[in-house]
């Protein structure tokens, strides 16, 4: 290879994807190439894809057009699909995208140079195969596009939990865990850089599970030990399975003050009935038990969800039990979706997708209406107190002002003043939206 060559990569979907990418950025950059934020200026351009929804594949396919597009400007330009969508549709992608000259499964990535080198001999390149045992544990990550703020760490790949509408077991394999002492070094090495807040990735990290000659640790102490790196470090996590989500790790949260108070816990639906269907393995009032432990313990934690809206055989009955439940909760925030069916999942095999588009989206409102309101009452409630808040970045709509997130993850925003990102600053809460609060630097 050639130094001096620039590769772009463009991420789309979850948390996962992003952290997947900056594993690719070090890979890529370990072989004598440079990332760019241009991909007019790039030699290669890597997708890295997201196949939970079909409006995901949709912006990716519509991309994959631009990027045709570019490459008759620089014909010898390469470019490959990374991740989830990569492993669904490769031979779809190969024969439907002619511009595409590489797919690469998420098991894949330590082949890029090479699969690089064979696309430059004329080849088109494929490795989707999965692994029982990758997780990437040795990979230093390129933080792509950091504030040098935030950071994530991935501890475990792949899962094996198989809800009825995910494809994510097809895409990305056996759930895996990842060394302790890696994860461990990796936040370690980001606290020596500045770094002062990291969230805990994995597709359910409630089950993360290290047991290896005779040594075992679970979540709730994996991260004790990360938090015990540095008192100024903050910790989130992300995503947690309601039926994983231990009173060990609730106590673990509740008695250790920089870890975050604020837990997204996905419900998908209120109806036990479509929760069975949905094969998500609790009930509505198993659920309702997990909020009660974390009230208890945690007060002050905010509480998020995931809210999938007309699924195979949801009744109107269905959708009045999921709004009731988020009514009992009051949710803190939600991500809400029409219930997209993707090829290949449990859904798209046993269940007829029969809720009418036109319920789906009416259902969709009454939920995101819902939320707003809740989300409002919610941040009602902060006004007139005073919160710690870890300042990132500008304000997207002033210049003269500061972003950042408190300990509950709702966003703050106040004056800039002399304060720079990484500060955490006391915020007197003024007003609010439904989406953010507003605040004065407060002497305190």
């Amino acid at each position: 290879m050639l130094p001096g060559r620039k590769i772009y990569i463009e991420t789309y979907g979850c948390q996962m994807n992003f952290s997947d990418s900056e594993i690719v950025g070090s890979l890529v950059l370990g072989s004598g190439y440079e990332t760019t934020t241009d991909p007019g200026e790039a030699d290669v351009v890597f997708i890295n894809t997201c196949s939970i929804r079909d409006h995901a594949e949709q912006r990716v396919r519509q991309r994959l057009r631009e990027f045709r597009a570019l490459k008759k400007k620089h014909p010898g330009m390469i470019i490959g699909v990374l991740g989830c969508m990569a492993e669904r549709l490769k031979d779809e992608l190969l024969e439907q995208e002619p511009s595409v000259d590489m797919i690469i499964g998420p098991d894949a990535y330590r082949d890029i140079p090479a699969l690089i080198s064979a696309v430059g001999s004329g080849q088109k390149a494929v490795n989707v195969m999965l692994s029982l045992e990758e997780t990437y544990a040795d990979i230093q990550p390129v933080r792509l596009g950091s504030n040098g703020v935030s950071a994530f760490i991935s501890i475990m790949r792949g899962c094996e939990n198989y809800c009825a509408y995910c494809v994510v077991p097809f895409t990305r394999g056996k759930e895996r865990s990842r060394d302790p002492d890696s994860i461990i070094r990796e936040a370690g090495d980001l606290v020596q850089k500045g770094y002062r807040e990291v969230t805990l990735l994995g597709q359910n990290v409630n089950s993360y599970a290290w047991n290896e000659n005779g040594r075992t640790m679970n979540f709730a102490q994996l991260i004790a030990r990360v938090a015990g790196i540095d008192p100024q470090l903050r910790l989130r996590f992300a995503t947690s399975h309601p039926k994983d989500l231990s009173d060990e790790l609730i106590g673990v949260i509740a008695s250790t003050p920089n870890i975050c108070r604020a837990i997204h816990l996905p419900v998908q639906s209120g109806s036990n009935r479509i929760l069975h269907l949905m094969n998500r393995k609790y009930t509505r009032e198993e659920y309702m038990n997990r909020i009660r432990a974390i009230r208890e313990k945690i007060p002050d934690s905010s509480i998020s969800t995931d809210i999938i809206t007309g699924f195979c055989g949801e009744t109107e009955e269905d959708h009045l039990e999921t709004l009731s439940l988020m009514q009992w909760v009051s949710f803190d925030y939600a991500f809400m979706f029409n219930y997209s069916e993707r090829p290949g999942t449990l859904a798209a095999k046993k269940l007829r997708d029969d809720v009418p588009d036109v319920v789906k989206s009416r259902r969709l409102e009454e939920v995101i209406h819902l939320q707003q309101k809740l989300s409002h009452e919610s941040n009602k409630k902060d006004i007139g107190k005073v919160c710690e808040v870890l300042a990132e970045g500008r304000s997207r709509k002033s210049e003269h002002q500061l972003s950042g997130r408190n300990s509950q993850n709702k966003v703050v925003v106040f004056p800039a003043g002399d304060i720079h990102p990484g500060e955490y600053i006391r915020v007197k809460i003024t007003r609010c939206t439904p989406a953010t609060l507003i605040g004065e630097v407060s002497p305190e």
